[in-house]
């Protein structure tokens, strides 16, 4: 408790609060984002999201009034009370968000005298009570709020009475709505009102829980083992604002390279050169469109990071530059621990220049992982990130194209890193406690800067495991999901809460990674996969192959054609990553992001929006060749059929195995590129605008798809605006790169 407020303060923007038992901190940054801080363990935030001075000049006023303080800001109000309790209302004076006064009592309880009994039958049962944490905040739940948010968590769209704890977790089992932590930790939330909404971003790195009215529906807390109170209130008019904000403080997602947006085929299991050589003919004796082909661990000698298995592959350099001639990139894993080996460079020269994690009495430390004896490169030492990132060279010599960091949580063999192995945080010393979260986004830092320096182009990375923030330098995939309908259904939400939480660039392994997929299964997973960011069939060792020409012609021309719808929409897909870099919102949308006043979409599982234009409502389960889709407010056209539906009403629709139901928004205009092998193909291709029956304005970008130039001013950028009646007015309203040779319009229903 932290007693009465005695007095406060304010310099600048920043106001000091004073109680009788401890000092708290309020930062204004903007008029719609407060700081609130309480310095536990530091005087420092230590944020390893949040990067630069995020503080706009703001007009802000004190107030005192019975029983504390009133901030207020054009956009919001915080009511400071004694025992630092806050209240956050809208500029209209709606309360949003509470701190909760009264007792905590746990919604359910198990009786003692049975908890015995169910043990006998194998039942893993506990006590249900209120758990107090180091740090905390509880604060109260309106019967109909919603929660999105934290990242890739399992389970549904809304959060609302679950719990959850951030701990990258590298977990093989499969994964279950039940599960509370997976492999990312992002620990930001969106709270969806009746009236208003706000998000809020916890940044404490530490071992944290999120239980969101699972103890109580009352109240909802979060809280960590150790570090300092320290969150981000947000406010905003609607949730796409709430979104803009919170990557306004993280960082957004960069411009990717457009080959990245493509088709990629992979498997752990490809081992040969042989085989990587089959797989790329077969891909395009096939007609698959495919821009990268991924190297997963085999490809190196002994498991050894920065090293090449040369009795598989006799001359990687050679195999890459025969794959680009074919219009096919690798992209090569690289996992953090470093094989424990004498005269293996990458070990030697950490040793010597003591970039290892280290026991608490000094001593490297070690654990296990693909390699067998293995250490793990203190990322947090900016030294070791420039070291890092400077090895990548072995691989942009040999012509590769990106880089996939897995096992990052970090994962390891002989049982979990203690928490006492001492690591470093940007100069200062401490622990695998305060690191462990944040791992695999230093590493994803040291790998982006590194690339970036190394090539000059956009760096393509992908990461298992990251933290709030990682948008900055990453692609993440979902993990080690499996070949089951409940994780094709579940990759919907789960991709939808990623973009929420700022991380935009997302996929999961179609197919399934573990267990055997079906004809079926792979038929379905690819329509939904195909508007996935990350486009990437991959699958594990020891299950079944699972390329596209293993299911039979029927599920091979299934996939073709969703892969070719893919390759088309390449243009959207590529401007809906402009808007991302430029306001955060993610290219996989959930339909509350747009349309939150709608009741009926709150809980939209199996639906999505790829951008505001498209919506994709795929099969998900076995057997189904039709379905119920809800359309929300406006008029909708039928992809395939160009029917007219009127929003605001369910619909039965008929979707056969080669069906993936899709459905445009009345007067989209929606730029698509013609049919390639891979991007690149053909040089200069023309653009191509389909135009729907309405009226809108879209805007289009153009650049070389590769490098920065983009950044000064090496673009063009077109105003398409639907007049209706087949009428389209065209404007530049950027000229910086080369035009289009042709552009053709193409009127939908006419």
């Amino acid at each position: 408790m932290f007693g009465k407020l005695l007095d406060y303060s304010p310099e600048g923007q920043l106001i000091t609060l004073r109680y009788e038992k401890q000092t708290a901190y309020l930062h204004v940054l903007t008029d719609k984002i407060i700081n609130v801080f309480v310095p536990y363990a530091s005087k420092e935030h230590r944020s390893k999201a949040i990067e630069g001075d995020k503080e706009q000049s703001v007009s802000f006023t004190l107030e005192k009034i019975v029983g504390g303080v009133m901030l207020t800001t054009s956009f919001l109000s915080c009511r400071i009370s004694d025992d630092f309790k806050l209240d956050f209302y809208d500029k209209n004076g709606v309360l949003l968000c509470a701190d909760y006064r009264g007792s905590r009592v746990p919604r359910f309880t198990i009786q003692e005298s049975l908890i015995e009994l169910m043990k006998q039958e194998g039942h893993d049962v506990h006590l249900t009570h209120c758990t107090d944490y180091p740090v905390q905040c509880v604060k109260t739940l309106d019967k109909n709020d919603c929660i999105y948010g934290l990242g890739d968590k399992t389970g549904s769209l809304n959060k609302r009475y679950y719990e959850y704890e951030n701990w990258n977790s590298d977990i093989p089992d499969p994964h279950e709505d039940s599960f509370k932590s997976l492999y990312k930790s992002i620990p930001f939330f969106i709270t969806l009102k009746e009236k208003g909404i706000y998000g809020i971003f916890y940044d404490n790195t530490y071992k944290s829980y999120f239980n969101f009215g699972k103890e109580n529906d009352g109240y909802y807390s979060f809280g960590s083992d150790n570090g300092n109170l320290d969150y981000y209130f947000i406010g905003g008019s609607s949730m796409p604002d709430i979104v803009s904000s919170y990557t306004y403080l993280t960082g957004r997602m960069p411009l990717p390279q457009k080959w990245t947006l493509g088709y990629h085929q992979s498997r752990w299991g490809y081992d040969s050169e042989e085989t990587f050589r089959m797989i790329a003919a077969k891909l395009r004796e096939c007609r698959i469109p495919c821009d990268a082909i991924h190297f997963d661990i085999d490809y190196m000698e002994r498991y050894k990071v920065f090293t090449w298995n040369t009795s598989r592959f006799t001359d990687p350099g050679i195999l890459l530059s025969d794959l680009k001639k074919q219009g096919i990139k690798a992209v090569t894993i690289v996992d953090p621990g470093v094989k424990v080996e004498e005269d293996y460079p990458m070990y030697e020269e950490g040793i010597a220049n003591d970039y290892y994690a280290k026991t608490p009495d000094g001593a490297t430390y070690v654990n296990a992982v693909w390699p067998g004896d293995a250490v793990y490169p203190d990322f947090g030492n900016p030294a070791v990130r420039k070291w890092w990132g400077e090895h990548l060279k072995f691989y942009t010599e040999l012509g590769v194209a990106g880089i996939w960091n897995d096992m990052n949580e970090p994962a390891s063999f002989n049982g979990p890193l203690p928490d006492d192995v001492v690591f470093t945080d940007e100069g200062r010393q401490t622990t695998h406690a305060e690191i462990h979260n944040v791992y695999g986004h230093n590493m994803a830092k040291a790998t982006y800067e590194g690339w970036k320096a190394l090539t000059g182009k956009r760096p393509f990375v992908i990461t298992r495991a990251c933290y709030g923030g990682s948008q900055k330098y990453a692609t993440v995939w979902t993990g080690d999901n499996q070949s089951l309908w409940t994780h094709l259904r579940m990759a919907i939400p789960q991709q939808c809460n990623l973009g929420l939480s700022g991380v935009a660039y997302v996929g999961t392994d179609i197919g399934g990674f573990g267990a055997d997929t079906t004809p079926e299964l792979m038929a379905r997973w690819i329509q939904t996969g195909c508007f996935s960011p990350l486009f990437r069939n991959h699958c594990a060792k020891g299950s079944m192959d699972q390329e596209p020409w293993l299911f039979g012609e029927e599920v091979l021309s299934i996939y073709r054609k969703y892969v070719e719808l893919r390759y088309s929409l390449l243009p959207y897909f590529y401007d809906l990553c402009r808007v991302c870099e430029q306001t955060g919102l993610p290219i996989i949308r959930p339909l509350v992001l747009h349309y939150e006043n709608d009741i009926n979409v709150r809980n939209m599982n199996d639906e999505f929006l790829a951008g505001e234009s498209l919506l994709v409502a795929p099969v998900v389960d076995q057997g189904v060749t039709k379905r119920l889709v809800y359309l929300p407010e406006g008029i909708w056209y039928d992809y395939w059929s160009h029917e007219e539906y009127r929003g605001g009403d369910y619909y039965p629709v008929d979707a056969p195995l080669d069906v993936c139901p899709i459905f445009v928004k009345a007067g989209s205009v929606i730029p698509k590129a013609p049919s390639q092998m891979y991007v690149g193909e053909i040089p200069d291709p023309e653009l191509i605008l389909e135009v729907w029956p309405g009226e809108g304005s879209y805007v289009h970008y153009h650049d070389n798809g590769e490098d920065f130039a983009y950044r000064e001013g090496a673009y063009n950028e077109y105003l398409i605006e639907n007049k209706g009646n087949c009428e389209v007015n065209i404007t530049k309203l950027h000229e910086g790169y080369k035009d289009y040779p042709d552009v053709r319009i193409k009127y939908i229903g006419v």
